[in-house]
């Protein structure tokens, strides 16, 4: 992950040659279980990681550019596409194999993690009115996602008390969608921790019938500026575009597996009471502005009168918030590569 710090640049002087061309005659997934490395590859994105020891190595398709554990960048043969299998040459797999095989003595950890409740105080969100016991009673997405947001909260700082677990609103307060995402980029964190940020969101839709949660993410076709341009050195500025590429796929492919995570968390808790619609790509101004690994979570439709009632049900919302954070502490189990869950699901 990417981190508040001066970026370690490591190019060799022939960063503007293109090297000649090698076979890449190696099945990377073969490879990888065969030598021990835990693999992670997104199709859409066309990046992958390649993780061991606490090192983590990033890589994008047809590019010759490898970061490794997110400061270091390094020229190494470009991965390629064949009959939809991945393959690599033998250099690059000896870089890989040089870089992860290293003991890791300060492997990063997740320093701190932000939970967004979506929408607040004069916006209501979607929202709909129902007769429940007699009454009418409107059913409000920003009360859905104060009460799952501070649920989650909860739930983090006791089983994380080290790590900064933030809430961007605790009350019935509006903050505009700049506001969420500076106060997500001002958090600071220590040296090799990363910042997580997670939005909690309710659906709505003209059709009726529509139900079910799902978890986004920033498109792969959105590029951003992950990197301070005015900290770089004059000779490294013409890197830029590079650099920025190459880190920003990695945000992306980082927050492809924190919504995969937390999809199966949700999935294994709420059941059958409603469906998964899957894991999705979109330019959400609160995700896209957000410079750190960012998922935005729809936990369902008020629009649905049967799933309405279920987000007005506090049982059914601690299902989901159970979900989200299994889904969330399974991911940092992996980020920190321990040998279990922090806690009990």
């Amino acid at each position: 992950m990417i981190k508040n710090k001066r970026f370690i640049f490591a190019l060799i002087l022939n960063i503007f040659f293109f090297s000649a061309f090698s076979q890449a005659s190696i099945n990377l997934v073969n490879k990888a279980k065969e030598s021990g490395f835990t693999l992670y590859w997104d199709s859409l994105s066309q990046a992958g990681l390649l993780e061991k020891n606490g090192h983590q190595l990033s890589f994008s398709l047809d590019k010759e550019i490898i970061v490794l554990d997110s400061v270091l960048l390094k020229i190494s043969d470009a991965p390629q596409l064949k009959d939809n299998q991945l393959y690599v040459t033998q250099k690059f797999y000896d870089d890989a194999a040089a870089f992860l095989n290293q003991k890791s003595e300060n492997p990063f950890k997740v320093g701190a993690i932000l939970i967004d409740a979506g929408h607040g105080g004069k916006d209501p969100g979607a929202a709909k009115t129902y007769k429940i016991s007699g009454k009418n009673v409107t059913i409000q997405e920003k009360d859905i996602n104060l009460k799952v947001a501070k649920m989650l909260y909860e739930r983090l700082k006791t089983y994380y008390p080290e790590k900064q677990i933030i809430l961007t609103r605790s009350t019935d307060v509006f903050l505009s969608l700049s506001q969420r995402t500076d106060i997500a980029n001002s958090v600071k964190v220590g040296e090799n921790e990363a910042i997580l940020f997670i939005s909690i969101h309710v659906n709505s839709s003209l059709n009726k019938t529509s139900s079910g949660y799902e978890v986004w993410y920033l498109s792969p076709g959105y590029r951003r500026s992950v990197l301070d341009k005015t900290s770089m050195e004059s000779d490294e500025q013409n890197l830029y575009p590079i650099l920025n590429s190459m880190l920003e796929e990695e945000y992306t492919t980082e927050s492809i597996m924190i919504a995969k995570f937390i999809m199966d968390g949700l999935q294994s808790q709420i059941g059958k009471e409603s469906k998964a619609r899957g894991i999705k790509a979109e330019e959400w101004f609160v995700v896209k502005n957000s410079n750190m690994p960012s998922v935005l979570v729809e936990l369902g439709f008020v629009s649905n009168e049967k799933e309405a009632l279920l987000l007005n049900d506090d049982k059914y919302l601690k299902k989901a918030t159970l979900g989200i954070y299994n889904g969330l502490s399974a991911f940092i189990s992996h980020f920190e590569r321990s040998q279990g869950f922090t806690a009990v699901k």
